[in-house]
């Protein structure tokens, strides 16, 4: 994008967000931001891309932190057009491509951290995803794990391959996730590197200025998870963090994130309980004063150009309680 274009787009998207309402808290959801295009549609944005939308957001809405975001939107003194940056997992492009970016514009952000995938380790979805990209040939043969055949096709075919297949593994106990995915990562893509943060590398972020929510130990679906399981995988992943990084932490990510799917109103008083102030779901919409703060609204915004995301900012606003 010529610098011209992208100073015209940003300022119209800008001017179409300066007429969003007041009082309504959006929160942005992203995963990892790799540092060129991976060509592959499902992926966060690239960090140009990112970029460019985080100057839409800089030069049309009001940056916070999102613990000072929860507590200013039950108290009612957001300042106009909030938003919030979050990042899930604790991916390592967090640190060393995302989180510069944001500090040039002045944009604080929350990364939820699932502790046990820190130092080297790879999440169930990163294995499959990494899979599909990777397997040769024309047909991705999971017939003896009981996920049948499917025709692979170009980049767009495996991308939404790809959500196929996760969908078929993502609600299933925690071990038979995690095996089918490392089996399925040990024949189509054994030469996987941990893209996930070092507990030095997060001592790091930390250290810079990037504020630390809780996400559980080993992401697990915490609908479909024994209450007990449940509570101590927040428990334990909220005790490291804190142990880690010397400070309370103050936000939680449910995860997954959709109410009454992925999670349940028991969920949130353990998060009560556990002392967070406030979490984040993945229900579209922006928050009010209204919202439940440990059900505050989320959005994954996958447009690649700023007028296009502010549009999408925009239709987002309309979605409240």
């Amino acid at each position: 994008m010529t610098p011209i274009l992208h100073r015209t787009l940003a300022g119209t998207a800008a001017r179409l967000l300066s007429v969003a309402r007041s009082g309504r808290l959006s929160i942005l959801a992203f995963h990892h931001i790799p540092p060129e295009p991976t060509g592959y549609p499902a992926d966060d944005p690239d960090a140009a891309t990112f970029e460019a939308l985080m100057t839409v957001l800089r030069d049309g809405f009001s940056p916070l932190p999102l613990d000072e975001a929860a507590r200013r939107l039950g108290a009612g003194t957001l300042p106009p057009r909030a938003f919030c940056v979050t990042f899930d997992d604790g991916y390592a492009d967090n640190l060393t491509v995302a989180w510069p970016i944001l500090q040039r514009l002045g944009i604080p952000a929350t990364v939820f951290v699932a502790t046990g995938y820190l130092d080297g380790g790879i999440m169930w979805n990163d294995r499959v995803i990494a899979a599909v990209r990777s397997c040769p040939g024309e047909h991705l043969d999971l017939s003896d794990l009981g996920l049948g055949v499917y025709a692979l096709g170009d980049r767009a075919q495996r991308a939404r391959l790809t959500e196929t297949v996760l969908g078929s593994i993502k609600y299933r106990p925690v071990p038979e996730r995690e095996a089918l995915a490392r089996e399925i990562g040990a024949r189509y893509a054994p030469h996987l590197t941990s893209p996930m943060l070092t507990r030095a590398q997060l001592k790091e972020l930390h250290a810079a200025g990037m504020a630390i929510g809780g996400h559980t130990v080993t992401h697990p679906i915490l609908a479909e998870t024994d209450d007990a399981q449940a509570r101590a995988e927040m428990a334990a992943n909220k005790e490291e963090l804190e142990g880690l990084l010397g400070e309370r932490l103050r936000v939680f990510a449910y995860p997954n994130g959709k109410p009454g799917v992925d999670f349940l109103p028991i969920h949130s008083d353990m998060a009560r309980d556990l002392g967070y102030e406030a979490a984040v779901t993945t229900q579209r919409g922006v928050s009010t004063p209204a919202t439940d703060p440990f059900r505050l609204r989320r959005f994954s915004p996958w447009e690649r150009t700023p007028l296009r995301f502010g549009l999408r900012l925009l239709l987002n606003m309309r979605q409240a309680d």
